[in-house]
């Protein structure tokens, strides 16, 4: 049975970005949507001018260059790279996904010996 698809957490998405962006390098906004959406076995709905919004974040935070270039298909794509601060950045986030998960994680957690 296929779980429904859910829309990305409020927060997650800026992350989900910065890592892709890490592990494949240069990409357009297509390209990182639909790798999140095939990472998270299309669990996740990515959409379109979500993640545009999200790259111009990225980019006014000096997280993320951009420059055009020609996508596979041909057609002139803006392609996105990491920079160094990016790098950073990504690294204080994960970091604080871990914290915030694992707490999270204790909360659901059901009491024992109480």
């Amino acid at each position: 049975m296929t779980e429904a698809r859910s829309p990305i957490l409020q927060g997650t998405l800026d992350l989900m970005t910065l890592k892709t962006l890490e592990q494949l390098g240069p990409m357009h906004g297509y390209g990182i949507a639909r790798r999140i959406e095939q990472i998270g076995e299309d669990a996740l709905v990515v959409n379109q001018g979500t993640i545009y919004l999200c790259l111009v974040r990225l980019v006014q935070k000096k997280w993320v260059t951009a420059e055009w270039g020609t996508s596979e298909n041909g057609r002139r794509a803006k392609f996105y790279t990491l920079t160094k601060a990016g790098r950073q950045q990504l690294k204080a986030e994960v970091e604080n996904w871990d914290r915030i998960s694992g707490i999270i994680a204790r909360v659901l957690q059901p009491a024992t010996g109480s």
